[in-house]
């Protein structure tokens, strides 16, 4: 029997093959789960907008908090929102987008800090681009005939090749803090994507990890090159949506470096 927040993503998402698209994974994957994967919440709340609090009550339903004197939010809430931030960046760099994700990506709003701004313009972008010509886009960015304009692995920007000791040091590292791949995917663990799942997983507490653990694994694996990888989507000539998909993952992982280094 599927518990609420898997029956309302369902809802939300259009049924389950809906669900299963969206996330690229089978539907008789999804359709075995009686409630949501911990390591699948965050892509679920970026693809539907149902908070995690109501996806998953029993992991994250006490968890956001407001501060005594109500001046800002409690360090549990920024959490949240770091994942949400790490979970959109997932979803939207390990597939293209369909014509729902995209509708709900130009629903974005934000303030006037740069990571809003640059949330008002992924937005945007979403607003004025269809489906299949954000599925031509992320196939001439990312998989190309021969292959894409960019390789958005952590081996290849740090090596030039793939499959080379960047991944294996990765691998060695997942393994010790019992992160084990879902058996769905069939890219290597240091595809973008992934890394961005397994950090939205690190900050909303999906996987245990704490300060200490996030800023080693984020200074290893992700800050040596994907804010290059974000800077160089940004700019490129053949990008339109993702060149903001670029800007907003440049900007949040410069805070994230940012925060990193101040104490814990």
């Amino acid at each position: 029997m599927r518990d609420d927040g898997l029956q309302r993503a369902i809802h939300a998402s259009g049924g389950v093959a809906a669900l299963a698209r969206g996330l690229g994974i089978s539907q008789p994957s999804v359709s075995g789960w009686a409630r949501i994967p911990a390591e699948r919440v965050a892509a679920v709340e970026a693809l539907t907008n149902i908070p995690r609090s109501v996806l998953r009550t029993d992991l994250f339903g006490g968890h956001i908090m407001t501060s005594n004197d109500g001046e800002g939010p409690h360090p549990d809430e920024v959490d949240q929102a770091r994942g949400a931030e790490w979970g959109l960046l997932a979803v939207l760099l390990g597939r293209a987008p369909d014509a729902d994700l995209l509708s709900r990506v130009a629903q974005l709003t934000g303030d006037a800090s740069d990571l809003g701004m640059a949330h008002i313009e992924l937005g945007i972008a979403a607003s004025r681009i269809d489906a299949d010509a954000a599925s031509r886009e992320y196939f001439d960015l990312f998989i190309g005939v021969g292959r894409g304009e960019f390789l958005p692995y952590g081996s290849y920007y740090l090596t030039g090749f793939l499959h080379e000791r960047p991944l294996a040091r990765l691998r060695a590292d997942l393994e010790r803090l019992g992160v084990e791949r879902d058996g769905v995917r069939s890219e290597p663990e240091d595809h973008i994507a992934i890394l961005c799942e397994i950090m939205s997983n690190f900050a909303s507490g999906a996987f245990e990890a704490d300060f200490e653990t996030q800023r080693a694994f984020y200074e290893a694996h992700v800050k040596p090159w994907a804010i290059r990888f974000f800077a160089d989507l940004e700019v490129s000539q053949r990008a339109v949506f993702y060149r903001a998909v670029g800007r907003v993952g440049r900007i949040f992982l410069e805070l994230e470096s940012e925060a990193f280094t101040l104490p814990a």
